[in-house]
């Protein structure tokens, strides 16, 4: 036996179908069931949703920042589902946080200001950049509905607001390096 100390790790699923959710109710990580129409477990969903739309993104052909950017959230939102799976758990820090911020202002560094809305749309990534931005939208509403009912961290409600900042900032700059601008709201266009 070892004197090093064990690393803890999660469950790990080596028999898929339990049956034990046939019911209508799915175990947390504490060990704890809860209805599968929950807030805890509607707010899980939406965030795994969300990790999914980004891995659509993926692949695509994006520059490497933004890829690595992707990377750097889908690793996050799977802390943020951890996080949400262990009621009372806080695993998002500030500093993930922060590092979504950075990466606004530098993805953002060069883009002409906004003077207008601007359609969801242009090239494909960028298109794909917005519908991961509602996606995540949903999943902060999710969050808040079960921050209502069960307190959720700090930094997890701010990390899913600012991830939504930056894939809108992707979907723009985006555009911008496949050679197209922004697409532009036209006020009363078919009136």
């Amino acid at each position: 036996m070892s004197d090093q100390p064990t690393e803890r790790k999660g469950n790990r699923l080596s028999k898929i179908v339990t049956r034990t959710g046939d019911a209508g109710t799915t175990g947390l990580g504490d060990g704890s069931r809860t209805t599968k129409d929950s807030l805890r477990i509607d707010a899980i969903g939406e965030v795994d949703e969300l990790n999914s739309t980004l891995g659509v993104l993926l692949c695509e052909d994006l520059p490497e920042a933004v890829r690595s950017a992707l990377l750097d959230a889908q690793n996050d939102l799977f802390d943020l589902g951890g996080e949400l799976c262990l009621p009372g758990m806080a695993v998002i820090q500030d500093g993930q946080v922060a590092r979504l911020e950075e990466q606004v202002e530098a993805f953002n560094t060069g883009l002409p200001m906004l003077k207008e809305f601007i359609l969801p749309g242009g090239t494909r990534p960028a298109a794909l950049a917005h519908l991961a931005r509602t996606v995540c939208r949903r999943a902060e509403r999710a969050m808040v509905r079960l921050h209502h009912a069960e307190p959720l961290s700090d930094p997890a409600r701010r990390y899913v607001n600012r991830l939504s900042d930056l894939l809108f900032i992707l979907g723009r700059a985006l555009n911008r390096t496949g050679g197209h601008g922004d697409v532009l709201w036209q006020k009363s266009k078919n009136a």
